[in-house]
């Protein structure tokens, strides 16, 4: 082998540790959250991510590609319901996420909202005002390959 075969392969070593270590990567404590959920009718997956201190969630596949037409800003309802963030601004705290907004694209309304992570189940609440007057949803998560 030559010293440019040497480097390559080197090189090759180098990036499957580097894949490997990220595929090992298991997400502990308020991060549990992160990931691909499906909606609770299974037709659209969500995935939460963190940005900062905050959750968020936002459509990224949907099974049946629309407009965001119900929406009460008239400048939105000809967006694409794929990539629309629905969940907003999410805090971990003492087991709940909570602080944040859900949009509800078929309704074209914002609610109130918490959530709670058990097991693979995330428990969806979104509610006017206090929590007693709303909806809870269960949206579980998409399992991996």
């Amino acid at each position: 082998m030559n010293g440019k075969q040497v480097l390559m392969m080197l090189l090759a070593i180098f990036i499957l540790q580097i894949t490997n270590a990220k595929a090992q990567i298991k997400l502990t404590g308020s991060d549990k959250i992160m990931g691909v959920f499906w909606s609770p009718k299974k037709d659209a997956k969500i995935e939460i991510y963190k940005k900062e201190a905050f959750y968020y969630g936002k459509s990224i596949w949907v099974a049946s590609p629309r407009k965001d037409s119900e929406n009460p800003n008239e400048a939105l309802q000809k967006r694409d319901i794929l990539g629309i963030e629905l969940l907003t601004n999410f805090k971990f705290n003492d087991g709940e996420y909570s602080g944040g907004r859900i949009y509800d694209p078929e309704s074209g309304k914002t609610y109130d909202c918490k959530m709670s992570l058990i097991g693979n189940k995330l428990k969806v609440r979104g509610f006017i005002g206090i929590s007693l007057f709303g909806r809870t949803e269960i949206f579980e998560r998409v399992a991996t390959k």
